[in-house]
């Protein structure tokens, strides 16, 4: 069984000889079908759930980044997308409704959703839950030939790419990504250039996205509070005015009425 520290993957693309074994490993293990003769010209889809992709001669994986808190599971109305302590970023089908948000929400754009199937489900990497649930590798990371993939701990990958960062300063980009963006994520790279020439977002905010939501949200009973007091306020103006010239109306009636009622000097002296 596995230990409780969180679990993830650190891929190194220096390392990465682009042979397709970690895109063929997944595939096996998900029952996914072959969906292209070159692993390396394959794209995300709801039938594969990673890729290997060749960069201006640079290999670099695409698979979901497991974020340490997962946007797609904060907005999922109906808990169909978890966090597991583990690390992976697991999708329940039998509680989606199908609304997608989660698609929408996620920065890395990885879910796909099956639009041919009559009953249509979200799909993406679950990083092998149920292998590492038993304390067992990720298939990807288990067929790595050149260890480009390694799973383990998150803390002791976070210190082995920082090791190897400090070992050979020449041949890594001094970063890790993963490790801040959006509040850090299971899925850790390094490289010999910035992740930006790899095709991966750097426009990421340090802080998780569902916080930055939330700081929106807890705002609002405030701003109801506030808002409530000011309309608040304004009926009793409004209502107090009304009030107040309905009771001019009828002082003014009363008094003609009472003007009316009485004689006039001329008609006292006659």
């Amino acid at each position: 069984m596995a230990t409780g520290k969180k679990k993830g993957l650190l891929f190194d693309s220096t390392r990465c000889i682009g042979c397709g074994a970690c895109y063929l490993a997944c595939k096996e293990r998900n029952r996914l079908p072959v969906t292209a003769e070159d692993p390396l010209a394959d794209e995300l889809s709801a039938v594969t759930y990673t890729v290997v992709q060749n960069r201006r001669g640079r290999f670099v994986r695409r698979l979901c980044m497991h974020c340490e808190d997962p946007t797609c599971a904060s907005v999922c109305p109906v808990g169909a997308l978890e966090k597991t302590p583990l690390g992976p970023v697991v999708y329940h089908p039998d509680r989606c409704i199908g609304c997608r948000y989660c698609m929408v929400a996620c920065p890395f754009g990885v879910p796909r959703y099956e639009w041919r199937s009559r009953t249509p489900r979200v799909r993406k990497c679950d990083l092998c839950y149920d292998r590492v649930a038993a304390g067992l590798p990720t298939a990807c990371a288990a067929v790595c030939p050149t260890g480009a993939t390694r799973f383990g701990d998150r803390d002791e990958l976070i210190e082995e790419a920082r090791a190897r960062i400090r070992a050979e300063p020449d041949r890594y980009h001094p970063h890790i990504y993963g490790l801040e963006e959006v509040g850090g994520t299971s899925v850790l790279l390094i490289a010999d250039v910035a992740p930006e020439n790899l095709g991966y977002r750097t426009d990421l905010s340090a802080e998780p996205l569902p916080l930055l939501t939330w700081n929106v949200l807890k705002k609002i009973p405030n701003f109801v509070l506030v808002g409530g007091v000011l309309l608040g306020g304004l009926w009793w103006i409004t209502n107090r005015r009304i009030a107040v010239a309905r009771a001019e109306r009828e002082a003014l009636g009363t008094n003609r009425q009472t003007e009316e009622g009485q004689p006039s000097d001329r008609e006292e002296q006659v």
